[in-house]
C-alpha cells in the first residue's frame, strides 16, 4: 500500500514537477492503482485472464481541505482505509467467481464492513493500547519517567516488525507481497518518466518512501514522541491519550513521509528514512512478469479514467 497524498499520499519521488502523483495497494491477485481524480483494481481471474474496474474518486479525496497541512493526513487515512476495503473485497469476489465479465459485484455489504471496522479496531487497540498494558508496572519501579515511555515505543515498534514478520511467512500471502513489489516498481518507472513495460518496470527496487509500510514505522516512531508529551498519570489517561491523539500522530507521520517523497534527493533524507526501506524487505517481493503486467493494467485504467474525468469536467 501507498500512503496516497498511499498509496497512499501526495508528493511525487522523483523531481519532475510535471509528474503525476500515484499511490496504490496490493489486493487478492492484482493492484489498486489511485491518481489525483481516479482510481483502478486490476485482478487475475483463476483461469488467467485480467479484469478491472476503474471509478471516479469523490468526498474526501475531492475536498480543498486536503491541501491544509496535517489536517491532509488525517483526511488521506481515512480515504486510503475506505478505498483499500473497497479495493480488496472486489478482489476477494473476483477470486470467488462473484464478479461478471462487466466487473460488477463484490461490493462490501454491511456485515462486511463491520467485520473489517472490527478488525481494523482490535488492530488499532493492539497497536496503541497494548504497550501501556505491558509497561504501566513500570511507572512504579522505574527511576524516571522516560523509561516506562521508551520502552512503551519499544514495544511498539517490535509488535510491529512481528506482525510483519510472521504475516511474510504465509504462503497465500507472499503472493500479495509480489504484488505490492510490482504496484511499487509500476509507479517507481512512471514517476520516471519510463514507458510502462515489463522490461522498463523491472529495472526499479520494490522498495518505495511512500510505501503504508513505511507509513506505519514513522507512526509508530513518532509516537514515542507524540505520547512523552502526554505524560504517564494517571493510568486512565494513559489509556485515552494513546487513542485519542492517534489522528495527531497520523497526520505528522503523513508530513513526515510527504516531506521524504518530495527530497528523496537529499542524502540526508535518505539516511534518516532508511529504516522505512528496509522494513519493506518484510513486506514486499520481486514480482513475476505477470504480476508487474497487472499492475500496468492498473495504472493504465486509472490514467485512462483520469483523462475521461477531465473530458468530462471540460465538455
Amino acid at each position: 500500500m501507498h500512503v496516497d497524498a498511499s498509496g497512499a499520499y501526495a508528493g511525487p519521488v522523483s523531481s519532475r514537477a510535471s509528474t503525476p502523483n500515484y499511490g496504490g495497494q496490493a489486493v487478492v491477485e492484482g493492484v489498486m492503482m489511485r491518481g489525483a481524480t481516479a482510481m483502478a483494481v486490476a485482478v487475475r481471474r483463476p483461469d488467467g485472464t485480467v479484469i478491472s474496474r476503474a471509478e471516479p474518486l469523490r468526498g474526501l479525496s475531492r475536498t480543498r481541505l486536503r491541501a491544509v497541512p496535517l489536517l491532509r493526513g488525517i483526511l488521506v487515512l481515512f480515504e486510503t482505509l475506505q478505498l483499500g476495503m473497497r479495493a480488496l473485497a472486489w478482489s476477494a469476489a473476483v477470486a470467488a467467481g462473484a464478479v461478471n465479465e462487466r466487473g460488477e459485484g463484490g461490493a462490501l455489504g454491511i456485515l462486511d464492513r463491520a467485520v473489517l471496522l472490527s478488525a481494523f479496531a482490535v488492530g488499532v487497540l493492539a497497536f496503541f493500547v497494548g504497550p501501556v498494558l505491558l509497561t504501566a508496572w513500570l511507572d512504579g519501579v522505574a527511576p524516571a519517567r522516560w523509561i516506562s515511555l521508551a520502552a512503551e515505543g519499544a514495544i511498539r515498534i517490535a509488535l510491529l516488525l512481528v506482525y510483519m514478520w510472521n504475516l511474510g511467512r504465509k504462503g497465500e500471502i507472499r503472493r500479495v507481497f509480489q504484488y505490492h513489489g510490482a504496484e511499487h516498481m509500476t509507479i517507481y518507472a512512471l514517476e520516471d518518466g519510463r514507458d510502462l513495460s515489463v522490461p522498463a518496470i523491472r529495472r526499479y527496487p520494490k522498495e518505495h518512501p511512500r510505501c503504508g509500510t513505511s507509513f506505519l514505522l514513522t507512526v509508530a516512531l513518532v509516537s514515542i514522541v507524540v505520547f512523552a508529551f502526554a505524560g504517564t498519570e494517571p493510568l486512565w489517561w494513559r489509556f485515552a491519550s494513546r487513542l485519542l491523539l492517534i489522528p495527531l500522530v497520523a497526520a505528522v507521520a503523513y508530513e513526515a513521509i510527504r516531506f521524504a517523497g518530495f527530497h528523496q534527493r537529499w542524502p540526508a533524507v535518505r539516511w534518516l528514512f532508511a529504516a522505512n526501506i528496509a522494513l519493506q524487505r518484510l513486506t514486499t517481493l520481486p514480482p513475476d512478469d505477470e504480476q508487474i503486467q497487472v499492475a500496468i493494467t492498473a495504472m493504465q485504467r486509472c490514467r485512462d479514467e483520469e483523462r475521461a474525468h477531465a473530458a468530462r469536467a471540460t465538455a
